[in-house]
């Protein structure tokens, strides 16, 4: 079992930055693929990015691209989505998500969830 806590997110101007946190319980968090997820209103959970047990290889959705890091530390039970350049477009609740094997893009591939973090992008 892993509960994972998202934190980090707030109302930032465009171009500004944001990092989010991720940290999970549970024992076992270095063997777990880890991704965030987006969702904004009226819309589908999105992938962002995601990242493997060992860190490497990090994988992102276009829209993320050369703006978002993902990284993760192990000894911590924490991964980071660092934001970037951030865009209206950006504004959403922001999910970290957690799988056995390796980082997938569809969200029904996540066996953990956290709650959820606000991320609000003004103009």
């Amino acid at each position: 079992q892993v509960q994972l806590v998202e934190s980090g997110g707030g109302l930032v101007q465009a171009g500004g930055s944001l990092r989010l946190s991720c940290a999970a319980s549970g024992r076992t968090f270095s063997t777990y693929a880890m991704a965030w997820f987006r969702q904004a209103p009226g819309k589908e959970r999105e992938f962002v990015g995601g990242i493997n047990w060992s860190g490497s290889p990090t994988v992102y959705a276009d829209s993320g691209k050369g703006r978002f890091t993902i990284s993760r530390d192990n000894a911590k039970n924490t991964v980071y989505l660092q934001m970037n350049s951030l865009k209206p477009e950006d504004t959403a609740v922001y999910y970290c998500a957690a799988k056995g094997g390796v980082v997938r893009t569809r969200s029904s591939d996540y066996t953990y969830w956290g709650q959820g973090t606000q991320v609000t992008v003004s103009s």
